[in-house]
């Protein structure tokens, strides 16, 4: 990330589209985002307008590996699916080591030393060709979040040299930015007063600062992959 004075995303700027022109509105938005687990197993966030409408809708695994998170706008249609990487190790054990539980503590041991990636795709696809953006943790030492995004023209991440998006924070450090280079284009902040009652819970809302023309879905789906960053495991 550059080094100088940051600015803002502004109204008459260019269009910034990762999911979809229709995701794009020529003035600021402000959304909430709530969360919630259900059945201890899955996790479901609810973004709506300040009116109450909804926007769209995301639902996934709440542990373990293999997470898969689909996007859904109001109709119900599949907008994107992200899909976290999964750990080879992991991979290569067979029934009945490959449990639920052995899943669990090996990310939160191995956390600590490895990146963890992401690939979102557009509908419900796994081909290349409808790769929209990569995210990968930027340091996985880091005490705050942060992670890089790839568009899929920059997808390699090993050869590449520069992020397109550069986004940090989540719950425990209560803020998240957004940026494209030296420019904010989101910002994030949880709604209410921390506690743990509540987080141990998995219950909780953001609110969201979309600036003009910025992708929203976009900035949601790295809103979602950044707070299960933050969640560990």
């Amino acid at each position: 990330m550059p080094k100088n004075k940051k600015t803002e995303w502004q109204v008459g700027d260019p269009p910034i589209s990762v999911v979809g022109d229709q995701f794009c509105n020529p003035y600021p938005m402000e959304l909430m985002v709530k969360r919630k687990v259900i059945n201890f197993s899955k996790d479901h966030y609810q973004v709506v307008d300040p009116s109450g409408n909804i926007l769209l809708q995301i639902d996934g695994q709440a542990w373990g590996f293999n997470r898969k998170r689909v996007m859904r706008d109001p109709a119900g249609f599949i907008v994107l699916t992200m899909r976290q990487k999964v750990y080879k190790n992991i991979q290569s054990l067979k029934p009945p080591l490959r449990l639920c539980y052995l899943e669990i503590v090996y990310v939160c041991v191995q956390g600590i030393r490895l990146k963890r990636k992401w690939e979102v795709h557009g509908g419900e696809s796994k081909d290349k060709e409808d790769l929209l953006f990569t995210v990968q943790q930027s340091s996985a030492m880091s005490l705050k979040t942060s992670v890089d995004v790839f568009l899929a023209e920059n997808s390699n991440i090993k050869k590449s040299s520069a992020c397109d998006f550069h986004a940090s924070g989540g719950y425990s450090n209560i803020s998240f930015k957004v940026f494209k280079s030296d420019a904010l284009i989101a910002g994030v902040g949880v709604t209410h007063k921390f506690t743990w009652g509540s987080y141990c819970k998995g219950k909780y809302n953001f609110s969201v600062s979309v600036n003009p023309e910025v992708d929203y879905a976009f900035i949601i789906a790295l809103l979602v992959m950044v707070d299960d960053i933050e969640n560990l495991c």
